[in-house]
């Protein structure tokens, strides 16, 4: 006999001993219930047709199928990437590369000439460029080559086709300038 009084389930001459349950099956272990949960997810991807394990490929044809209700939109984007794809989709990229152009005309011409000139608009490949005197506008026309090439190295190939320079707004007056 079992000298430990507490110890009365555990001892063999106790009448109130459980017994074990021979006709059921012994309790699953939660690895085992999770064995199971993945073999029968397994076994339900093969008859819906795609590939365990390849993120919704389909068996056979190399390609993704979209497992989300399509208008939610589908898995995040960073946002750098949602935003080149929008610009994309919707033809804006020339225009927001242009737009940067604009933004950035120091970077690209330099401080001093962009302190005397600054681009206005650009329009089927002709960015237009005042001069805030006639010796800034000449020494920008002297530079227009150069200026082509640059812009379409960051823009693409054939987007500026022509800089055209224009002088201060102020017209001179006819005869002003004349003698008596």
């Amino acid at each position: 006999m079992n000298d430990d009084p507490q110890d009365v389930h555990n001892s063999p001459e106790s009448p109130e001993s459980p017994e074990p349950d021979v006709d059921g099956p012994p309790a699953k272990s939660g690895i085992e219930l999770a064995r199971e949960a993945l073999a029968q997810a397994k076994a339900d991807a093969v008859k819906r047709g795609t590939i365990p394990g390849q993120n919704g490929k389909r068996k056979g044809t190399g390609r993704l199928v979209r497992v989300r209700d399509p208008g939610r939109g589908g898995d995040p984007k960073l946002f750098g990437a949602a935003i080149r794809d929008l610009m994309a989709s919707r033809g804006w990229e020339q225009r927001a590369a242009v737009g940067g152009v604009f933004g950035n005309w120091a970077g690209i011409v330099g401080a001093e000439l962009a302190e005397h000139t600054r681009p206005e608009r650009f329009e089927d490949g002709e960015l237009t460029v005042a001069a805030d005197s006639t010796t800034w506008a000449t020494q920008l026309r002297l530079l227009s080559s150069n200026l082509v090439r640059r812009l379409n190295e960051d823009l693409g190939h054939g987007t500026v086709r022509r800089v055209k320079v224009v002088g201060p707004s102020t017209p001179r007056r006819p005869g002003a300038w004349r003698t008596r």
